[in-house]
């Protein structure tokens, strides 16, 4: 017996006896799978099993979500973070209905062409739900191989990739496709994990490199570190009585489609005195200006966002000037507004102050 057959063995036993019970993995619906395969992305499981849920009970079949509006997927993603995956996981919906009469290809190749679906989602929909051989590699192959096989490629690296797809393409069972995608992602996830992994448990210790050359921390190697930039940003919420005044976010930025308030960003936090300036700019002088709120912050991939807000309650007369000065804006209810979607920062601050 070959040692990749071995290995492959080993795993997919191992598998059996330590797998969770997740309900994407009693299923063979390529439509399931892959939401799920959306959701999952970069999100523990933890938080991704109700997002799962709901849009399995909101949108049951793929012509569900594809009849769906943008806003309403927005809605329901909302607090899952990385809003871009929810528009491809509509935009790609509407392409199976209308491309594909609502079924997805059976085929890497072809799962490659939807939007949204990259090389690890293909292989793991090609071979969840049509037992393709194809291997999939996410952040818990890379440490599984690199830890157990010594490869010390650069996953950053433009060949890194490449080289741990084809390893993984060479230790895959080709009868058994799904079952040793699930070990090997359910191994690195619970197992070989990325601190503190189960070694005394492990059942490859005898032949794993970083265990036995004691560089389990370094491995996988990953030399390109995320730039984070620093971001600051003062909301102005403008008020007439019970109503609000709110915005759609463009597409140039982060949060597109999602709803937040009038917003002034600066190269610093900014204070009342700027807020001040800004009223005089739109000739709004007879209003009552609060106090400035705490500061929020909000950590995503490249950016830490810092916030601060502050209310203005304006009378009627001068909304309708606000109102024609400003067309970006548009007057919500609170009920309207929960039903927005709204990033995580604004639903925090209306969770403090508003509702």
């Amino acid at each position: 017996m070959s040692n990749s057959k071995v290995f492959a063995n080993q795993l997919i036993n191992w598998y059996e006896h330590h797998k969770r019970d997740l309900p994407w993995r009693n299923t063979t619906d390529p439509y399931k799978i892959w939401l799920s395969e959306i959701v999952l992305q970069q999100t523990r499981v933890a938080q991704g099993l109700p997002y799962y849920e709901a849009f399995v009970n909101q949108y049951p079949t793929v012509f569900d979500l594809a009849e769906a509006s943008e806003t309403e997927v927005l809605r329901l993603w909302q607090g899952l973070g990385y809003y871009s995956r929810a528009r491809n996981l509509h935009a790609c919906a509407q392409t199976v209905v209308k491309d594909y009469n609502g079924k997805f290809p059976e085929n890497f190749e072809g799962l490659l062409k939807l939007k949204g679906i990259g090389r690890y989602t293909a292989a793991a929909i090609a071979s969840f739900a049509f037992e393709q051989p194809n291997a999939v590699v996410d952040g818990n192959v890379y440490r599984v191989l690199s830890r157990i096989f010594g490869m010390e490629n650069d996953i950053s690296s433009t060949n890194g990739p490449k080289i741990f797809e084809s390893k993984a393409n060479e230790l895959l069972d080709p009868a058994r496709p799904s079952s040793f995608n699930q070990a090997i992602m359910e191994f690195g996830a619970i197992q070989c994990s990325p601190k503190s992994p189960s070694c005394v448990l492990c059942p490859f210790s005898s032949t794993c490199f970083a265990y036995n050359h004691n560089c389990i921390d370094v491995l996988p190697v990953k030399t390109k570190k995320v730039k984070v930039s620093k971001r600051y940003f003062t909301y102005v919420v403008f008020r007439a009585g019970d109503l609000f005044c709110l915005k759609e976010r463009g597409k140039k930025d982060v949060w597109q489609g999602l709803y937040d308030f009038h917003l002034l960003e600066a190269k610093e936090i900014q204070d009342i005195e700027n807020v001040i300036s800004l009223l005089n700019e739109l000739g709004l002088r007879n209003c009552e200006l609060g106090t400035l709120s705490k500061i929020y912050e909000h950590v995503l991939t490249h950016q830490r966002i810092f916030a601060n807000f502050v209310e203005v309650k304006l009378p009627h007369d001068q909304m309708e000037q606000l109102l024609k000065i400003t067309d970006q804006l548009s007057l919500y209810s609170i009920e309207q507004i929960r039903e927005l979607p709204k990033p995580v920062l604004i639903s925090k601050y209306l969770e403090d102050h508003i509702f």
